[in-house]
């Protein structure tokens, strides 16, 4: 399983990097032990966290009331959890391990 996962009963936590502002939303690939994602949202007003969160429930195929950043959210290393999925679904669908 790759460091950036931790499974709990709800779901799964993924260890983020959020890069703001840039060119498109993209995931980049793991590093030191997190998951570094580009946004093209500024971190302002939360706007960077709804891109964060739609952009990931875009990528899992997942309801975005099943995506909760729990801590983190005025920082730039996050730790979302999504609910609903095991670990092996998470790896599956974002395709990066």
């Amino acid at each position: 399983m790759p460091d950036y996962l931790t499974a709990t009963e709800e779901g799964v936590i993924l260890a983020l990097k959020v890069q703001p502002r840039s060119s498109k939303n993209q995931l980049v690939g793991s590093h030191n032990g997190v998951l570094k994602v580009k946004l093209t949202a500024p971190p302002v007003d939360g706007s960077a966290n709804k891109c964060c969160r739609d952009f990931l429930a875009k990528l899992l195929s997942v309801p975005l009331r099943d995506i909760d950043i729990i801590t983190g959210a005025t920082s730039r290393h996050k730790r979302v959890l999504i609910k609903g999925l095991s670990c092996d679904d998470v790896v599956g669908r974002l395709g990066i391990e």
